[in-house]
C-alpha cells in the first residue's frame, strides 16, 4: 500500500508532483489536469486556502457531471444529434415554443407522463424527439431511442428465443422510452400485441414519447385490431402531452427556397 509522508515547506516541484500522485489514486482526472492553471489563478488572485479547494472540487465535479451525461445520450442511441436550439420554430408556427420548453424542463418525465408528436413527415416530430430525449438524457434520466419496427421486430425474436420478460424488463427499467417512426408500417397481430405489453409495463411509472405520422384516427392502419389500437391510443394519452406539428414540411419548404436562391444566383 502506498502512503504519503507529510513534510512542511515541499518544494513547488515536490508539490505537484504529490498532487498528481494523489489525483492518479484518488481517480480526479480534472483535478489533475486543472490544477496547475487553477493554482497559478489562486495565487494571482490571492484566493483564500477554502476558496481554492472549492474550485478544484467544484471542476472534478462539473467534469463529471458532464461525462455522465455524456454517457446517458450516448446509451440512448440517438440516431443523430438534434437539439432544441437547432429547431425552427418560426418555419413551424404550428409547434408552440413555449409548450417544447415547458416539456424540456423534464417535469413530465419525472412524473412518468406520455408525449405524443403527431404530424406529416418533414414537420420536424423526429427532431423535437431526440432534442427532448436529449434533455432528459442530461437532466440525469436513462433514456432509450428506437424505431418502433425494429422495437417490434427485436420483441418477436426475443418471444422466439424465449427471453420476452427479460428484454420487457430491460426497455421498463429506463426513464423515457422514445419510438419514432410508429405508423409507418402496419403491425401485425403479434407484434401489435408485444409492443402493447412493453407499454403496459411502463403505464404510469415510466414515461414513452412517440412520433407518429398518423393522427390517432388513422391508427387502425397500423394496429389492425380495433381493440388493441383503442388499448394503445390510451396507454400513450391518459395524462399525457400531445403536440401536433402541423402538416405543412418546412424541411420541404427550405429545400424549395434553397434551390430557388441557388436559381436566382445563376
Amino acid at each position: 500500500m502506498t502512503t504519503f509522508k507529510r513534510h512542511r515547506g515541499l518544494t513547488e516541484q515536490a508539490a505537484d508532483a504529490a498532487v498528481d500522485q494523489a489525483c492518479r489514486m484518488l481517480r480526479l482526472p480534472t483535478i489533475r489536469a486543472q490544477f496547475p492553471e487553477l493554482a497559478e489563478s489562486a495565487a494571482r488572485d490571492q484566493m483564500s486556502y477554502r476558496g481554492f479547494l472549492a474550485e478544484l472540487l467544484m471542476a472534478e465535479c462539473d467534469d463529471r457531471a458532464r461525462r455522465r451525461s455524456e454517457r446517458r445520450i450516448k446509451a440512448a442511441a440517438f440516431p443523430r444529434e438534434k437539439s432544441l436550439r437547432a429547431f425552427d420554430f418560426e418555419a413551424n408556427p404550428s409547434v408552440d415554443p413555449a409548450v417544447i420548453h415547458t416539456l424540456a424542463t423534464c417535469e413530465w418525465v419525472k412524473k412518468g407522463m406520455p408525449l405524443c408528436l403527431i404530424g406529416d413527415s418533414g414537420t420536424g416530430k423526429s427532431h423535437l424527439l431526440i432534442a427532448l430525449g436529449t434533455e432528459a438524457a442530461m437532466a440525469g434520466y436513462r433514456v432509450k431511442y428506437t424505431l418502433a419496427t425494429k422495437l417490434v421486430n427485436e420483441l418477436v425474436e426475443a418471444a422466439d428465443e424465449k427471453v420476452l420478460t427479460k428484454t420487457i424488463a430491460r426497455y421498463g427499467r429506463v426513464d423515457l422510452l422514445c419510438i419514432d417512426e410508429l405508423g409507418y408500417m402496419e403491425l401485425d397481430r403479434r407484434g401489435a400485441e408485444l409492443l402493447f405489453q412493453v407499454l403496459t409495463e411502463r403505464e404510469e411509472k415510466n414515461s414513452v414519447a412517440i412520433a407518429s405520422n398518423e393522427s390517432f384516427s388513422g391508427w387502425t392502419k397500423t394496429f389492425t385490431d380495433p381493440r388493441l389500437c383503442a388499448a394503445i391510443v390510451d396507454r400513450l394519452t391518459f395524462g399525457g402531452n400531445l403536440i401536433q406539428t402541423g402538416t405543412d414540411s418546412y424541411r420541404l419548404a427550405i429545400t424549395q427556397a434553397r434551390a430557388a436562391g441557388q436559381g436566382n444566383a445563376g
